[in-house]
């Protein structure tokens, strides 16, 4: 075990985790809602550090990360546990596991792996970072020194405490919104039952200066999901800026909610148009090849920038100082664009 950062003592023996939005409370014994946080003798403890259970070499559109990097491969890793429940997680295998396993990779190792197998970043993805953020932290730091970027993939419940912590290490976020902030539904659905720690996590990491992405799957079903995508697209363009990249995903019915259809393509294509109509620049829409709302356009004259299909970047049309070769615009992109670079396979 490895004794966790950014908890305190209660007394009587409990310590409160500062970690992620819930800030649980846990006693002797116990482990936080995460499942993967003891308290042993009023310290508390990480309970899957260096215990991977995922990794593997992913292309970064995968997060997704259309605007950080275009092209680059990184390798991703996760151990088991999340600090949400879900109904429809699709990763819930390892995502919703009680039992602490997995292999033992320090995080000397997975810097070693990433370097031997070309890859330019680290993500911290497939189950919450958030619940593995020692070990996380750990190889940031270990990856910042060997010339690795670092992503987290994230249901945004970090901290502030948690963003200012690993901000100096982390290059890039993808943060995941669930129908559109509903709080309702993040009560039914995922067991979360304030949606504002998400908020104030964003707030910090623009903050911080981390790269910012923003997913929302869109599940149907959902009274007034069109209300609260508006909402949810202009909170974005009047906190995060216009140009912020703005992901809507596609669900699929998967774990324990099969009552609900997958987002229709007359769904995406309104909620495009809702997020675009909002004043977001960069809007894509995922899960759905079929609609070819994956390319990034020049917000200011309509040039195609860059072309994808899926994970794969087809075409990359953007100068080397990051503009529109056609008009001069400056494009809302980090990083380079890394050709041949992106593709998909396990490595153990």
């Amino acid at each position: 075990m490895k004794e966790a950062m950014l908890y305190e003592s209660m007394g009587s023996g409990s310590v409160k985790c500062n970690l992620c939005g819930r800030r649980c409370i846990i006693p002797e014994g116990k482990t936080g809602f995460c499942r993967v946080r003891r308290n042993v003798g009023g310290k508390l403890y990480s309970l899957v550090y260096s215990k991977v259970c995922s990794v593997a070499c992913d292309p970064i559109e995968k997060k997704p990360l259309f605007h950080y990097n275009p092209g680059a491969s990184v390798l991703s890793i996760a151990t088991i546990g999340c600090n949400f429940r879900c109904l429809f997680c699709d990763n819930w295998v390892i995502s919703q596991e009680e039992e602490i396993y997995g292999r033992e990779l320090p995080p000397e190792k997975i810097v070693e792996l990433a370097l031997k197998n070309d890859c330019q970043g680290i993500s911290y993805t497939y189950t919450e970072p958030t619940i593995f953020f020692e070990y996380a932290y750990d190889t940031a730091k270990i990856a910042k020194s060997k010339g690795l970027f670092n992503t987290f993939v994230t249901n945004g419940y970090m901290t502030p405490e948690a963003v200012d912590t690993i901000a100096p290490y982390l290059d890039a976020a993808t943060v995941d919104f669930k129908c559109s902030a509903n709080p309702e539904a993040y009560k039914t659905l995922s067991s979360v039952f304030d949606v504002q720690p998400i908020f104030d996590c964003l707030l910090e990491l623009k903050r911080k200066g981390v790269f910012i992405e923003v997913t929302n799957l869109l599940i149907p079903g959902i009274d007034g999901w069109e209300r609260d995508l508006e909402n949810l697209a202009k909170w974005i363009v009047e906190n995060l800026g216009p140009e912020t990249p703005f992901h809507i995903l596609r669900f699929h019915p998967d774990y324990k909610l099969y009552d609900r259809s997958s987002t229709p393509s007359y769904m995406l294509k309104k909620a495009y148009e809702i997020s675009r109509n909002s004043g977001l620049k960069h809007v894509y829409v995922g899960n759905a090849p079929e609609l070819r709302l994956e390319n990034t356009y020049c917000p200011q004259c309509g040039q195609l920038l860059i072309e994808r299909y899926g994970f794969q970047v087809l075409a990359y049309n953007i100068t080397e100082d990051l503009k529109c070769p056609k008009c001069g615009y400056s494009v809302n992109v980090r990083g380079k664009f890394w050709a041949g670079g992106g593709w998909l396979r396990d490595i153990l």
